[in-house]
């Protein structure tokens, strides 16, 4: 059974940002309601109200809403016309495909002065003989029933035949409410065989149907029971199928008794179907096997790139998060031997190539691209694994002559040095392609470059050319 709550209410007042006391209009059609109630006392301000197609029996605790205009209890289980004598501005009511018997309680909107329009189609007593002369006759100020305009004319014929009508309208009335009795009685009998039904239909653990252990029957027709039930298993599914045709195949009249039936019968279909359909609980995933290795992981299924900076000895994973993602929702963990990051909730997950300083490893993230950029110093001393070269055999010598075997000098740990002669140099000592003069001894005495010799202007050899004009 679903309440009328106030977070019901606020969650449909939206549009008057949740307000409830000043709301004028709301809609709670298509809720399964049962009963009007509060209404009154939290929304004094309505002037529409929407509770069609609910299962509602009565109209009650609307008659505080002064201000009320329009009020739709279409496909409801209403049966009396009630408790509207309050509603002193409702100007329009629809009760469209109700259970209105009693159309004598038409009667009591005649004090709703400013109503104009009434709906009662679908209703029993449209059935009734004189039932729209009756209403015209009754409802003075009606200016539409059922749709169609009220002339005046129907209204002066309609007030005329209105004693006849209501004799009429009586007699058919009390026909009515005596059959709808026996529909009731009908429905309560049904229901208690559904009851003694489901206690009955108890299967086994593996799905059949057995009898009474404490049955007396003869030896013979047990075994003859039990004979046919092996020859003929009952499937449950198959059973449940045949009981939902035989359900929705078998005629039934149309009373509120019926309508909720139904409405259950649906209501259970649906959270079977709904348990069902219920997710397990997944199994945790597997980080870090038993045996300590760490696994590769990608549950957003996220690009990305992991690459090493020789220059700066860092590890660097570029991830491509989602652009417009807020950041709260990413959790990094940096491990000596693999990063993590959760996005989302979803867990990724790499191994890296080389030991690094969880402590000094930074994590950015890009505001133009919304990429996470991990920044990861690799840590001091790390070892490499690299490829052993086969070694030549061990060459042992005597203790006696006086030699070291290979493992002494490999204990020693005092390092090899190769001294190269400064005499054997090949190149060039631009330190002393010009000779440096050493200063006198003495004071205030400097040495000056003595003039270049004549002889210098003429090498050995000169010839000179009487052709070739002197340099001047």
């Amino acid at each position: 059974m679903v309440y009328i709550t106030e977070d019901l209410i606020r969650r449909r007042a939206e549009h008057n940002e949740c307000e409830i006391f000043s709301l004028e209009e709301v809609s709670l059609h298509q809720q399964d309601i049962e009963r009007i109630e509060h209404l009154d006392r939290w929304c004094k301000e309505l002037r529409i109200l929407y509770l069609q197609n609910n299962l509602i029996p009565r109209i009650e605790n609307v008659g505080r809403l002064k201000k009320l205009e329009y009020l739709n209890l279409a496909l409801n289980n209403i049966e009396v016309i009630e408790n509207l004598e309050g509603c002193e501005s409702l100007q329009k009511l629809d009760l469209t495909v109700n259970f209105v018997g009693r159309l004598s309680s038409v009667e009591s909107l005649r004090h709703n002065i400013h109503l104009r329009e009434l709906f009662l189609v679908g209703n029993p007593c449209t059935q009734f003989e004189g039932y729209r002369q009756f209403v015209v006759a009754a409802l003075p100020q009606l200016k539409s029933l059922d749709g169609t305009e009220i002339s005046r004319s129907e209204r002066i014929r309609a007030s005329q035949g209105l004693e006849e009508a209501r004799r009429c309208v009586a007699e058919q009335e009390q026909e009515y409410l005596r059959r709808r009795a026996e529909e009731k009685e009908e429905a309560r009998r049904k229901e208690a065989g559904v009851e003694e039904e489901k206690k009955e239909r108890k299967p086994g653990f593996d799905g059949r149907w057995y009898t009474d252990i404490n049955n007396t029957a003869p030896e013979s027709e047990k075994n003859k029971e039990n004979q046919e039930l092996n020859e003929n298993p009952k499937n449950p599914e198959e059973d449940e199928e045949q009981r939902e045709h035989e359900f929705w195949h078998t005629p039934c009249s149309f009373t509120p008794e019926s309508r909720l039936e139904a409405h259950r019968h649906l209501e259970e279909k649906r959270r079977a179907k709904e348990k069902g359909k219920e997710k397990k609980p997944k199994a945790p995933r597997t980080l870090i096997t038993a045996d300590g290795r760490v696994l590769n992981i990608n549950e957003p299924k996220l690009d990305f790139c992991l690459t090493e900076d020789e220059e700066n000895n860092t590890i660097i994973l570029d991830l491509e998060v989602y652009r417009h993602m807020d950041t709260s929702l990413i959790d990094v963990d940096v491990q000596p031997s693999y990063a993590r990051v959760s996005v989302k909730g979803k867990i990724f997950q790499v191994v890296l190539p080389a030991e690094v300083k969880p402590d000094s490893s930074t994590a950015q993230r890009s505001q133009t691209t919304g990429h996470l950029l991990l920044t990861m110093p690799r840590a001091e001393g790390e070892i490499k694994v690299t490829k052993t070269v086969p070694r030549p055999p061990r060459v042992r010598q005597n203790r006696r002559s006086g030699g070291l075997s290979e493992d002494d000098q490999r204990k020693n740990n005092v390092p090899e040095r190769l001294e190269v002669d400064p005499s054997k140099r090949t190149a060039v000592d631009l330190a002393n392609i010009v000779p440096r003069q050493i200063a006198k001894e003495g004071p205030m005495e400097t040495s000056r470059p003595d003039p270049p010799a004549a002889e210098d202007h003429f090498s050995e050899g000169f010839v000179d050319d009487p052709d070739v004009p002197p340099l001047i």
